[in-house]
C-alpha cells in the first residue's frame, strides 16, 4: 500500500509544481515594476496592463484548456502548458519593447491553467482521505514559487547595489528586469522534462472507454483488490452525468441546470471572493504596496520576503488540517480573519499623514527640482493620494513617480507596524483558507463527466476577477489611496462569507461521487 500512496504522491508532486512556475511567474514582475516602468516610460494603466497579461492571456487559454484535457488528455495538456511558460520566460526575457513584453507575458498566461488542470488531475489519481492534502500541494507550490521570485528579484536588486564586477561583466546591473524574468527559464525547462514521468488520468483513460489502459494507470497508485472499484465508480459517475461525448454546449446546460444550481453558487462565489480579497494586488506589486508605508525601495523589497515565507508556513499548515478539521470551518474562519486583517490595513492607511521637512529636503537635493518642494515644507496631507497628487504637480509626473520610494519614506507619519502586521495577518488568513481550499473543493464538487468544462469555467471567473484587480490596481493606489482599496476587499469578502455559510456544506473523507449526491439539488 505505501508504494501505491508514494506513486500517487509522485505524480501529484510533479504536476504541482506547475504551481511552483505559475507562482514564479507572476510573482517575478513584482520587483521589474520600477524598472519598466521608467525603461518604457509607462502610466499606471500601461503598467497595469503589463502585470495583468497573464491573467487576461488565462482568461482565453481555459475555455481551451477544458476542451484539449478531455480531448487530448490531461497528461498532454500538461506538456503544452509547460512549453507555453518556457516560451513565454524567454521571450519576456529578451523583450526589445512595451508591447513585445506584453504580448510575451500574455502568452504565459495561457499557460496559468496549470493550477486548475493540476487540481483536475491530482483530484483524480488521489485517494479520498488524502485528497485534500495531494490537490493543496499546488497550492504550496505557488506560495513556495512567490517567495522564491521576492528571493531572486531581492537578491539581484542587492547585486547590482554591491559594485560587484561579476555584476557589471553579466549585465545584471544594466538589465536587472531582463534577469529577474529569465531566473524562470531553467525551473519551466525542468518541469516540461518531469511531466514525462507521469501517467495519464485513469479516469480520462474511462471517460474514453480506454479501461485496459484505465487498469494500467491505476496500477501504479492503486492495489490491485482495489482497481475494479474505482473503475466501476468512475463509469457510474460518468453514467450519472449522461453520454460521454457530449458538446461543450451541452456539458455547459448542465452546469446552468436545476440539479447543479448549489455546486454553481458555490463555485461562482469562491471563485469570485479567492481574488476579490485584492490577494494578486499585494502579492504581484508587494514592494509597491510596502513603499506606500514609506519604507523605502530596499526595505520593500525585504519585507516583500516576509510575505512569502508566511505564504508557505500557513499554507503548510492548511494542508495539514484540511482532511481533520474539514473544508467549511477553515473557510468560514479563514474568511473572517480576512476581513478582520483588510480593516486593519484600512484603517492604519486611512489614519496616515504625509509632511515633508526642510531636512528631509536637503537629503533628497540629489532629485532634480526638489526645490519646487520648499513651498509645501510643514504642510500636512491627509491622505496618501493627496499627498502624490501635489508631488506630481511639483516635480513632474515622471520625476513623482520615480522617486516616490524614498519622498515617501521622507514624508509618512503612519502606524507602520499596525498594517504590516495587517498585510502578513491578511496573507496568513488567505493561504490559511481561500488559497488552497477553492482548488480542494473545485476537484470534489463537480461531476467528471463535466469536469474537464466546469474547473476551467470557474477558473475562468476568478482569473477575470484576477485580471480586473491587478489591472486597476496601480490606477486604484494613485487615485483611492490605500485605505479605501483594502476597504473595499473587506466588504467584498464578507457579502462571500454570507453566501458560503448559507450554501456550503462539508466534503471531507467522501467520495467524489458522495460530494455531488449531497449538493445536488433534488
Amino acid at each position: 500500500m505505501a508504494n501505491y500512496r508514494n506513486n500517487a504522491f509522485l505524480y501529484s508532486t510533479i504536476v504541482a509544481i506547475g504551481g511552483f512556475i505559475f507562482g514564479l511567474d507572476a510573482a517575478l514582475i513584482s520587483g521589474t515594476v520600477n524598472f519598466i516602468t521608467q525603461e518604457f516610460g509607462l502610466t499606471d494603466i500601461q503598467l497595469g496592463t503589463a502585470v495583468s497579461a497573464p491573467a487576461l492571456g488565462v482568461l482565453l487559454a481555459l475555455p481551451f484548456a477544458g476542451y484539449a484535457c478531455n480531448q487530448f488528455g490531461r497528461k498532454k495538456t500538461l506538456q503544452i502548458v509547460a512549453i507555453l511558460y518556457l516560451f513565454s520566460a524567454i521571450t519576456s526575457a529578451f523583450a526589445p519593447n512595451y508591447w513585445t513584453l506584453v504580448i510575451a507575458r500574455f502568452i504565459g498566461g495561457l499557460a496559468f491553467s496549470s493550477i486548475s488542470l493540476a487540481s483536475m488531475y491530482i483530484g483524480e489519481i488521489a485517494p479520498p482521505k488524502l485528497r485534500g492534502k495531494l490537490v493543496s500541494m499546488t497550492q504550496i507550490n505557488i506560495v513556495v514559487g512567490l517567495s522564491a521570485a521576492y528571493f531572486i528579484n531581492y537578491l539581484i536588486l542587492q547585486s547590482t547595489g554591491s559594485e560587484s564586477s561579476w555584476a557589471e561583466s553579466w549585465g545584471i546591473t544594466e538589465h536587472t528586469w531582463r534577469w529577474m524574468l529569465g531566473s524562470e527559464i531553467i525551473p519551466a525547462f525542468i518541469w516540461l522534462l518531469l511531466l514525462f514521468m507521469i501517467p495519464e488520468s485513469p479516469s480520462w483513460y474511462i471517460l474514453k472507454n480506454r479501461i485496459e489502459d484505465a487498469r494500467k494507470a491505476l496500477s501504479k497508485i492503486l492495489p490491485p483488490n482495489e482497481i475494479g472499484q474505482r473503475i466501476t465508480e468512475t463509469q457510474q459517475s460518468i453514467a450519472n452525468g449522461g453520454e460521454q461525448n457530449r458538446s461543450t454546449m451541452a456539458q455547459l446546460k448542465e452546469i446552468f441546470s436545476k440539479p447543479m444550481r448549489n455546486i454553481l453558487i458555490i463555485a461562482t462565489t469562491i471563485a469570485i471572493v479567492q481574488q476579490s480579497t485584492g490577494i494578486n494586488a499585494i502579492l504581484f506589486y508587494a514592494p509597491t504596496v510596502f513603499e506606500q508605508l514609506g519604507m523605502g525601495t530596499d526595505a520593500a523589497f525585504t519585507q516583500a520576503i516576509w510575505i512569502g515565507l508566511t505564504s508557505i508556513i500557513f499554507t503548510v499548515l492548511a494542508i495539514l488540517l484540511i482532511d481533520r478539521i474539514g473544508r467549511k470551518p477553515m473557510i468560514i474562519f479563514g474568511m473572517i480573519w480576512i476581513i478582520i486583517s483588510l480593516g486593519m490595513c484600512s484603517y492604519g492607511f486611512k489614519s496616515a499623514r504625509y509632511s515633508i521637512t526642510q531636512e528631509a529636503i536637503t537629503e533628497m537635493k540629489d532629485i532634480s527640482g526638489i526645490e519646487n518642494l520648499n513651498s509645501i515644507v510643514g504642510v500636512e496631507y491627509q491622505s496618501d493620494t493627496e499627498f502624490k497628487n501635489v508631488l506630481k504637480e511639483k516635480l513632474g509626473e515622471d520625476s513623482a513617480r520615480a522617486n516616490s520610494a524614498v519622498l515617501l519614506e521622507k514624508a509618512a507619519s503612519l502606524n507602520a507596524t499596525l498594517i504590516l502586521i495587517g498585510l502578513l495577518s491578511f496573507i496568513a488568513a488567505f493561504h490559511f483558507s481561500v488559497g488552497p481550499i477553492m482548488w480542494v473543493l473545485f476537484s470534489e464538487i463537480f461531476p467528471i463527466s463535466i469536469r474537464g468544462i466546469a474547473i476551467p469555467l470557474f477558473t475562468i471567473v476568478t482569473s477575470l476577477t484576477n485580471y480586473l484587480v491587478q489591472q486597476f490596481f496601480p490606477w486604484q493606489l494613485a487615485t483611492m489611496g490605500g485605505g479605501a482599496i483594502f476597504l473595499f476587499y473587506a466588504a467584498t469578502v464578507a457579502i462571500g462569507l454570507i453566501v458560503i455559510v448559507k450554501y456550503l456544506k462539508e466534503t471531507k473523507n467522501m467520495s467524489i461521487e458522495d460530494i455531488q449526491l449531497a449538493l445536488q439539488n433534488k
